[in-house]
């Protein structure tokens, strides 16, 4: 029987043994030298995107476009095989989004993701599928690009 680890700072009992809990903190910091402690918000990058970081970011939305396309493509009629490549598809873009946490952080890797799938999926939606907007959807759509530009040029306009 292992020993319960426990999670540092909080000072709760993890609910897996601790030698679990040691592999899971390697994984974490697997190819991120520099980086600190799992846990402690510090991410490598100093909040800006670099240009690997966007070529992951436009590699994540297209496989996740791929996957809404194969959801949809389940939806009108299910199987199993579109049912493993939906999953499939969803499994890679979220494994690439999570080196983008450790590079970039958390708020900033999935503000960036998040809007830029709403746009690219509704333009999927509205242009192949032949689906509709409300007036009240377009300007959340509109608002939501508002706020991802202000987040993302933040750390650009400090310096102003």
């Amino acid at each position: 029987m292992h020993a319960v680890g426990t999670v540092t700072g909080g000072g709760l009992a993890a609910p897996w043994p601790s030698s679990l809990h040691s592999q899971l903190d390697g994984f974490a910091r697997f190819g991120n030298k520099g980086c600190g402690r799992r846990g402690d918000g510090a991410s490598k990058g100093d909040g800006k995107v670099s240009f690997w970081g966007l070529a992951q970011l436009g590699i994540s939305t297209v496989i996740f476009l791929l996957a809404a396309m194969a959801a949809k493509q389940w939806g009108l009629a299910p199987s199993f095989a579109k049912l493993l490549l939906t999953l499939a598809l969803y499994t890679a873009g979220n494994l690439i989004m999570l080196r983008l946490v450790r590079e970039f952080g958390m708020s900033m890797s999935f503000s960036l993701s998040a809007v830029i799938q709403l746009v690219s999926v509704n333009v999927v939606a509205l242009a192949l599928f032949g689906e509709r907007l409300n007036a009240f959807q377009a300007t959340g759509m509109m608002l939501a690009i508002a706020a991802v530009a202000l987040i993302t040029l933040g750390p650009y306009m400090q310096r102003l």
